[in-house]
């Protein structure tokens, strides 16, 4: 199958996004082309997965990876999608604000458009919200826990780090997730950790018509792209 992979600037289920291609990768015949925004370029770093993406789009024709700073305002490789290069486009992880655009016909961003563009290419589509319903709990990138932090003169993790991205606080649009930091703070200050979120009641009522738009799919969960993919990495 050739596959085109939105990603966007949410943490919550991006591990798990990454992990789940990666695995499909490996276990079918499959090509990945991945579309990235400009929010989920800084969230990747944020979160350290910069290497992985090389081993999910390798960089040959239709495996190629597209960032949405250098794609203009016109977005020419979304035109893909209505010459039938993909047998399938997935969001995943698709933040509020993506949602809310899509629920309401917006193609003002790369990953947008590239779902306005498949879906009048007939292309299908699978999102993945990370906002449905209830409470969830979303993993958070690296922070200084300002109750443990002993505020040392002489701070190693803020000497050591590469990025030059720890003062007082972590600069999350410079940090890479390496977590470097952690390992050298002798207090266990710096860390990640999860956060337990609400969802608002305007984001569900957007998946709620999400679900009802022709032509997309609504995923509760990266896990569930398998299905997708005729199912093999459930197994």
């Amino acid at each position: 199958m050739r596959i085109a992979w939105c990603i966007t600037g949410a943490g919550h289920f991006l591990k798990e996004s990454f992990e789940v291609f990666k695995k499909l990768k490996k276990i079918t015949d499959l090509t990945v082309t991945t579309f990235i925004s400009r929010a989920g370029e800084e969230v990747i770093a944020m979160y350290g997965l910069q290497n992985e993406l090389s081993g999910i789009s390798g960089g040959g024709y239709l495996e190629e990876i597209f960032f949405e700073h250098d794609q203009g305002s016109s977005f020419p490789k979304t035109g893909r999608f209505l010459l039938q290069k993909y047998d399938a486009l997935i969001v995943s992880p698709a933040t509020s604000n993506t949602t809310a655009k899509l629920a309401y016909g917006i193609a003002d961003t790369l990953v947008t458009n590239a779902v306005a563009q498949a879906v009048k290419g007939k292309v299908p589509v699978f999102i993945v919200p990370v906002d449905i319903s209830g409470d969830i709990e979303s993993k958070m990138p690296f922070f200084i826990d300002r109750e443990i932090c002993m505020r040392c003169e002489l701070c190693p993790p803020a000497g050591e780090c590469p990025e030059h991205a720890i003062t007082d606080q972590i600069d999350l649009l410079k940090c890479t997730g390496c977590g470097l930091c952690v390992k050298l703070c002798s207090f266990g200050a710096i860390r990640g950790g999860l956060a337990r979120l609400k969802v608002r009641d305007v984001d569900t009522r957007n998946v709620d018509i999400l679900r009802e738009l022709e032509g997309i799919t609504v995923l509760d969960k990266p896990a569930d792209i398998c299905d997708v993919i005729e199912n093999p990495c459930k197994n």
